[in-house]
C-alpha cells in the first residue's frame, strides 16, 4: 500500500487515537489547520485504500486504522530497499551508517542488535 505524505500524516493521528472523530483528527493538526473538506478527502482515499475503516456513531463516524503501523512502516522500508538499494538490505545498511549522523552509543546499539539477530538465527 502506498500512502501520499499528506495521507502518512493524518494516518499518524488515526494511528496515535487507534479510534477517532474528523473532529478530533482537525483538532490534531496545528495551525494553520486543515479545511474539513481536505480531511474528508484524505479519510475517503484512506478507505478507499483499505487502511481505514470507521463506524456510524449516531450522525459521526469513527475512524480507526485497518493496518498496523508497524506492518506499513516495514512495507515501506522493504520498498524503500527494493527501490533504492537494488533490493539489497546490505546496501541500504551500508549507506544508513555511512550517511546518517549516529553517534557512538547508536552505532553500538545497532552491533548489539546485529548480534542477537545472529545468535537467533543460529539456533
Amino acid at each position: 500500500m502506498k500512502l501520499s505524505q499528506k495521507e502518512e500524516e493524518l494516518m499518524n493521528y488515526i494511528w496515535q487515537a487507534d479510534e477517532t472523530y474528523m473532529k478530533d483528527l482537525i483538532d490534531a493538526y496545528p495551525e494553520p489547520k486543515p479545511a474539513v473538506t481536505t480531511i474528508a478527502t484524505l479519510l475517503k482515499r484512506l478507505t478507499n485504500k483499505g487502511a481505514i475503516g470507521f463506524r456510524a456513531k449516531g450522525h459521526s463516524r469513527a475512524y480507526y486504522p485497518l493496518i498496523a503501523k508497524s506492518d506499513y512502516s516495514t512495507s515501506y522500508v522493504k520498498n524503500m530497499i527494493t527501490t533504492f538499494f537494488q533490493g539489497s538490505s546490505g546496501r541500504f545498511a551500508s549507506f544508513f551508517t555511512k550517511n546518517i549522523k549516529l553517534s557512538k552509543e547508536e552505532l553500538l546499539e545497532l552491533r548489539d542488535m546485529i548480534d542477537d539477530q545472529l545468535k537467533a538465527s543460529d539456533k
